[in-house]
């Protein structure tokens, strides 16, 4: 069976990446759309359609449309193809933003159509990148009621795995991705800082923690996030604990606070797995409020 027509407004990673999946599943990519010829260019070769430098034109040529803008530039778009007569009943409008909500496309609904966010739980450096890594993927779904079912299937040709938010919580739940995937960057920059400032050179440092990186995301995809703290907290050795802030303090007080704020909820973590004692969390808590307030 014809799947429907769809156009693609805003062709950078992901909606190349978005374009060329949907066209493997079956879709037309009827038209997409972008003011930088360079990325149409570029793009076009993922996904097909006709090129266009006007949203409002590639909006014309679809049944539905996916609005993969950044985040800032969302609302302004759907509300220029819904001035130009881009959307209507019988249409669907579509955006990508983890932590925007469905009032972003609300001049799309004014016009009749219907409207709807998914959300790739995924990161995205390049366009091929993106298409390895988003089937099997979880998505976020935010939708009006009547096309929840079109959004799920939508998700399913994506090869992604459907899961509904709602709008109050989707700032919340893009947050979680953010935590998981920029501040993890973040941190793994804070520990190569460190392993820098020992003499090592950026390869080198990476080549040393590594390891111990990926031998730590082995464990919880094994045995689960929490079963997988190790390390001085998780025993309770405060003495270890005291030389870590004393040194940090010292050499790389930048990163005293970040050092302190993750101990304390590792030490929750070790009262749930009971390896640490009331008595030992709570001095070990103690050490880290005292080095994080002075």
């Amino acid at each position: 069976m014809k799947k429907e027509t769809i156009a693609i407004i805003g062709l950078g990673k992901v909606g190349a990446a978005v374009g060329y999946l949907l066209r493997l599943a079956g879709y037309e990519i009827s038209a997409v759309a972008d003011q930088s010829a360079d990325a149409l260019e570029k793009g076009i070769s993922y996904t097909g359609g006709k090129a266009c430098n006007d949203a409002v034109k590639a909006s014309l040529l679809a049944d539905s449309i996916f609005i993969t803008t950044t985040d800032d530039f969302i609302e302004s778009v759907c509300d220029e193809i819904s001035a130009g007569g881009g959307v209507g009943p019988g249409k669907r409008v579509v955006h990508m933003s983890g932590a925007g909500g469905l009032d972003l496309l609300e001049s799309a609904r004014r016009s009749g159509a219907r409207v709807a966010s998914i959300h790739p739980l995924q990161s995205f450096v390049d366009v091929k990148g993106v298409i390895e890594s988003i089937p099997g993927s979880t998505f976020s779904i935010t939708a009006e009621e009547k096309i929840k079912d079109w959004a799920i299937r939508i998700v399913k040709d994506l090869g992604g795995m459907p899961f509904f938010v709602s709008e109050n919580d989707k700032p919340l739940y893009h947050a979680a991705a953010c935590m998981a995937s920029n501040y993890f960057v973040t941190l793994m920059s804070m520990v190569e800082d460190i392993y820098r400032h020992l003499g090592m050179d950026a390869d080198e440092a990476t080549r040393s923690f590594w390891p111990l990186v990926r031998g730590t995301m082995k464990n919880m995809e094994d045995r689960g996030i929490e079963q997988s703290l190790t390390g001085p907290i998780a025993r309770g050795d405060s003495g270890t604990i005291h030389k870590h802030l004393k040194i940090l303090k010292n050499k790389m007080p930048e990163l005293l606070d970040v050092y302190c704020e993750m101990g304390a909820f590792a030490v929750d973590i070790g009262l749930k797995n009971n390896t640490l004692s009331k008595d030992r969390a709570e001095e070990i808590k103690s050490l880290l409020k005292g080095a994080s307030n002075e």
